[in-house]
């Protein structure tokens, strides 16, 4: 079956089947003719109707905790519209640079899930790409909502996170020391 038929009755964009076909993400088996026409193998079970449908929704900080909410209803939305069952939600609290996040990581320790989120810096920061391949190697998928288009706003992003995460850091210790040595004073005569 061509790749733009079988992307139709998936209900994805065209687009996004190619796209998927070149990363090498597409969840059936596919070739690529020399005239240029991509084959998709209908015939063997797939996984994709097999996963198991999640949705993980994070926020930094327990001021933005009402933003959890509205993250987990448009990732409902989304899944309703493909027909997609979602069997459990990840909630977290916690900086997308901490890398021992423990929703996170019982997400990580399961197999044979498609992950549903809202943006890709919702599941991490930084190492996106590493998080994809460990969860792809383990049967599932990623799924994220809204793709940032532009790789310079990407890469912008990340540079503004490394640096609010570095001064958060440099701020949090020096705060740190300023009440140690308030302690030190008061504790001496």
């Amino acid at each position: 079956m061509k790749l733009s038929k079988w992307a139709e009755e998936q209900g994805i964009q065209y687009g996004t089947a190619l796209k998927w076909f070149h990363a090498g993400n597409l969840p059936v088996p596919a070739q690529q003719l020399p005239t240029g026409t991509i084959l998709v193998d209908v015939s063997v079970n797939h996984k994709a109707s097999t996963l198991t449908t999640v949705i993980y929704s994070r926020v930094s900080s327990a001021t933005k905790r009402g933003d959890l909410n509205s993250q987990i209803e448009l990732c409902e939305s989304f899944c309703l519209a493909k027909g997609w069952e979602v069997t459990k939600v990840y909630k977290e609290v916690a900086s997308g640079m901490n890398d021992n996040r423990r929703r996170l990581n019982a997400l990580l320790d399961s197999e044979g899930l498609r992950v549903v989120v809202l943006h890709k810096d919702r599941l991490t920061r930084f190492g996106f790409r590493y998080l994809e391949r460990l969860i792809k190697a383990k049967g599932g998928s990623i799924v994220v909502i809204n793709e940032d288009k532009n790789d310079e706003e990407d890469l912008l992003k990340d540079m503004i996170a490394v640096i609010t995460s570095f001064c958060c850091r440099l701020y949090g210790a020096r705060r740190g020391q300023a009440k140690a040595l308030k302690a030190k004073r008061e504790v001496q005569p």
